[in-house]
């Protein structure tokens, strides 16, 4: 995943999260309905000043840096309430459900996670015991079941 799409999966994140429509998002931000959606989408080719108008409505901005493994926002997009498998950096694979998010200072730093083992139950009682929270910097990559 190259270092725009983990910008798309952070401002469509951020815009759901803030119940923004792309429109809004494009409104408060200075941009193009246009930009808004290619910027969503990932596109590869965008102008950074725009880019960083839309980043700006969340605090952020784009600037260069090392790239994790696995973005927290495209794990949050990608594979959220989906059955997956977590792949940790200690060699351990985990196959479940990621059902929430940990965050600290508006960034997420761990997930909570159910098994495939502990599902069904889970469903039923919504026992918080029967969840498990990953810290995302032991994750090294999530893939859809």
């Amino acid at each position: 995943m190259t270092y725009i799409n983990h910008i798309a999966s952070f401002v469509k994140y951020n815009r759901n999260k803030n119940r923004m429509t792309q429109e809004d998002l494009a409104a408060k931000a200075g941009v193009g309905l246009r930009f808004i959606r290619d910027l969503e989408q990932g596109k590869e080719t965008l102008r950074m000043d725009k880019v960083n108008q839309v980043l700006a409505l969340f605090g952020y901005r784009a600037v260069p840096g090392s790239q994790k493994i696995k973005d927290p926002y495209d794990i949050f997009i990608n594979h959220f309430n989906i059955k997956v498998h977590i792949y940790l950096k200690n060699k351990i694979i985990l196959a479940g459900v990621i059902i929430g998010s940990v965050s600290e200072e508006n960034e997420i730093k761990a997930w909570k996670f159910v098994s495939n083992n502990n599902a069904v139950e889970f469903q039923k009682t919504k026992n918080e015991n029967l969840i498990q929270v990953i810290q995302h910097s032991d994750i090294e990559n999530v893939e859809n079941i």
